[in-house]
């Protein structure tokens, strides 16, 4: 029998094997946290293929992390490198806290794939239809719920929502306001030099194990002009 919880998130997947931590909870391994993933990587890529056609990606405002206020100017091809990052801690063999980039990764792609799986099934199908996991969840009204539920799932404070109202304030209002709601201030300054970043790094292609098959990986790294390292 399963923990109620997973019954609401998915089946696990018995080949992941990583530890996210959001605060007190791990990241389940399920089907539907694989969708969740796999479903915004593949949006914000086409995205960027279409952006990239039509010449306006010096420009552009789009991809899963627009869901988080504060980074909502985040480049759309470093979008797509911190999903990786965050999917890589989440694969990987030693618990890991997550960051509140993490975190921010995390809400988003459940936001983005949960719309998704809800107005463009077809869509969703297609992005999940030929990847690396051999289970994979059915695109209906359960994996929307199932997504939901997910991303309700972690007990996180949700401080990564609450920073977008530091950017316009005076520096010592802002240090008294994190105070207030005890935020780190590194975790905040994390958040603000993901703003900061443009060129995608070459660790890019060893952060897509268990989400993207080799062959997807290469493609993605093609379109982003990231150089095998």
């Amino acid at each position: 029998m399963l923990p109620d919880f997973l019954l609401c998130v998915g089946m696990p997947l018995a080949t992941m094997s990583g530890m996210l931590n959001i605060s007190s909870a791990v990241v389940p391994q399920t089907d539907v946290t694989y969708a969740a993933f796999r479903l915004a990587f593949f949006e914000t890529r086409e995205r960027i293929v279409l952006a990239q056609q039509v010449g306006t990606m010096g420009d552009a405002c789009f991809g899963y992390l627009t869901e988080v206020p504060f980074l909502k100017q985040v480049p759309p091809q470093i979008q797509l490198e911190l999903l990786l990052e965050t999917w890589h801690k989440h694969y990987g063999a030693e618990p890991t806290p997550a960051s509140l980039v993490d975190e921010s990764v995390f809400y988003a792609v459940c936001e983005t794939a949960a719309r998704l799986a809800e107005f463009d099934p077809a869509l969703a199908r297609r992005y999940l239809k030929k990847g690396p996991a051999e289970q994979i969840p059915r695109v209906n009204r359960d994996l929307r719920d199932g997504l939901r539920n997910l991303q309700q799932s972690m007990p996180s404070p949700g401080d990564f929502l609450l920073i977008s109202q530091f950017l316009d304030m005076p520096p010592d209002e802002a240090r008294e306001l994190k105070q207030e709601f005890r935020l780190r201030v590194a975790a905040c300054e994390e958040m603000f030099d993901v703003l900061t970043r443009w060129n995608v790094s070459p660790a890019f292609w060893d952060h897509g194990t268990g989400l993207l098959t080799a062959r997807e990986v290469a493609q993605s790294a093609a379109i982003l002009g990231v150089k095998r390292p």
